[in-house]
């Protein structure tokens, strides 16, 4: 079992160009995220290296000049204040994203015992492409809770499989696989060779680690399963990435990278400089892929806190504050879909997003996505101000789309939004696919609306 010490310790030693795409970096990050608690810590860890402050949000708020951070659970915002920053001019710039994927999550019992395996019993999370976990190694990552009230970050190591059942006794397994969600997707990690329910096991290994007294048992846990398999660059020149977690880690790296970029720019003393006057914020949500609906999620409390507590610490009124918001805006940061060249029919026919083509602007009729005539158009703008090529995704009409933050944000906050994001392959598995290039473009860009922002055409 690795802490997150050690997780952190490869890739301390150096960090990209901030406000650049870096292959090796991000897949460092990947890495080191497997599951939102873990990608939360990772990116205060970088932020905290940049020399952002952490808030605690128990003390008075801190929005001096430079870099804040906080961590709920899963979840993380982060916010940069210029020296020019003031109630009667400031607005906020937004970048969200969110840390969770889907995957299987452990009950609370954690033992289940059948034909002489252990088996950890899990509960579906999100909605993952259920055969794509099948003959992997698996690992449990997240957060536990012990009896003596501390919490402790885990990740098991590959401790898990889900083994496909023999083609020679599913004779249709090619043709018309069905998998019960209950009976068929409970991980095995050991034999009645070796008793033990899955949170003894994990227990022991605390206790061995140091990371918990003797006989403290483990009595509550947010833990999910993520594939062992580091991210790879493949292709001719490495031009695609293929990884677990890119929806949506990517919009997660793409937007702190963003971020660094603005806070070592030397921004700092005049609103001429780049980011002007207008505060930076990066919020990086949990439970997005099951609905947004708790207090680290975009339904709750988290960006609205850290938007009025920040207001106010500036010298904002209510009325200040609610000028600021008319002034600011967001970009909706997750993942999109890619054209697939097996299945071109799924898309509409006038819109392909194309892996290597640029960020994708994303649309709905419906208003799933929260963009709109003017936000499209200010992203373009940043698309323009980074020399990133863009696209554009709308879903097929007898397809129906998912949804994002994107149109929980505009809704509660009144915030106009757009939402964007890098086209992926695969999207749900246990290990996707974008291109590079893209990524690329996706930071520039993100760099480019802190940097000089989205104000032509906007409410302020």
């Amino acid at each position: 079992m690795s802490t997150p010490a050690s997780d952190n310790s490869a890739h301390a030693a150096s960090a990209p160009e901030s406000g650049r795409f870096d292959t090796e970096d991000f897949l460092d990050f990947v890495a080191a995220s497997p599951s939102a608690y873990h990608a939360a810590t990772e990116v205060g860890r970088r932020l905290l290296a940049a020399g952002f402050e952490e808030q605690d949000e128990t003390a008075d708020w801190d929005a001096g000049p430079g870099g804040h951070f906080l961590i709920r659970g899963g979840a993380i915002a982060a916010w940069w204040v210029p020296q020019a920053c003031a109630p009667s001019s400031s607005g906020f710039r937004i970048i969200g994203a969110h840390t969770d994927s889907p995957g299987f999550k452990l009950k609370p019992r954690g033992e289940l015992a059948y034909e002489r395996w252990q088996q950890a019993p899990v509960e579906i999370y999100g909605g993952p492409l259920l055969h794509t976990w099948f003959d992997r190694e698996l690992e449990m990552a997240g957060r536990v809770v012990l009896a003596d009230g501390s919490a402790h970050l885990v990740r098991t190591g590959p401790w898990l499989r889900l083994p496909s059942l023999a083609i020679h006794l599913n004779r249709g397994a090619n043709t018309e696989l069905k998998l019960d969600p209950e009976r068929h997707v409970q991980p095995i990690f050991g034999s009645s060779a070796r008793p033990g329910s899955f949170l003894t096991l994990l227990t022991e290994e605390l206790t061995r680690a140091g990371k918990a007294p003797a006989h403290t048992p483990i009595i509550s846990h947010d833990l999910i399963t993520c594939d062992t398999q580091r991210g790879a660059a493949f292709g001719a020149g490495g031009e695609f990435l293929a990884a677990p977690r890119l929806d949506n880690l990517t919009s997660v790296y793409a937007g702190l990278q963003a971020l660094l970029a603005l806070a070592g720019g030397g921004e700092s003393t005049s609103s001429d400089d780049g980011g002007g006057s207008d505060i930076a914020v990066l919020a990086a949500f949990d439970h997005e892929e099951v609905g947004s609906g708790t207090t680290s999620g975009a339904s709750g409390p988290l960006l609205a806190d850290v938007l009025s507590r920040t207001a106010w610490a500036i010298g904002a009124d209510g009325e200040r504050e609610k000028q600021m918001y008319a002034r600011s805006s967001c970009v909706s940061a997750d993942s999109a879909h890619a054209v697939h060249p097996n299945y071109p029919e799924v898309h509409d026919r006038s819109h392909h997003p194309h892996v290597g083509g640029g960020p994708v602007i994303k649309v709905n009729a419906k208003a799933r996505y929260a963009s709109d005539a003017a936000t499209i158009a200010l992203f373009i703008a940043a698309c323009g101000e980074a020399g990133a090529p863009y696209q554009h995704f709308v879903s097929n009409n007898q397809v129906p789309c998912g949804s994002t933050i994107g149109p929980l944000t505009a809704t509660r906050l009144g915030i106009d939004t757009v939402d964007v994001g890098v086209p992926l392959l695969s999207m749900h598995s246990a290990r996707e696919m974008c291109g590079a290039s893209d990524m690329d473009a996706l930071t520039s860009a993100l760099a480019a609306y802190y940097r000089d922002g989205l104000d032509a055409g906007h409410r302020g």
